[in-house]
């Protein structure tokens, strides 16, 4: 799978609660730091989206990606029934077949 595809199945398991395929495309090193939080590890990111996601019911409108080898970047915005919660901006760092690590800004 290209790294573009990858990142689509990582935002495609997000919006349809896939969280099976989502471990299947983090890396289990995997970390995320976001401007409220950061997730040290594949485990903690995943049980964070099942069960303690603020507003579950939202959808990732992907206006821009970009990728360059191993490093994919996408702006988009996160849509709940058609109103923008908000506007984001994620960096992926890829690594065999995996994303190992996620930079996410957001306004």
């Amino acid at each position: 799978m290209d790294s573009v595809a990858l990142v689509r199945r990582y935002y495609d398991a997000l919006d349809q609660h896939e969280y099976e395929t989502l471990e299947d495309v983090l890396s289990p090193q995997f970390v995320q730091r976001r401007p409220d939080r950061t997730f040290e590890n594949r485990e903690a990111f995943v049980r964070f989206m099942r069960e303690e996601r603020p507003n579950p019911d939202t959808s990732h409108d992907l206006e821009r990606v970009v990728a360059d080898g191993d490093h994919v970047a996408v702006s988009g915005r996160v849509l709940n029934d058609g109103a923008v919660l908000l506007e984001f901006a994620d960096v992926f760092a890829l690594e065999n077949g995996r994303i190992t690590r996620l930079e996410t800004y957001s306004r």
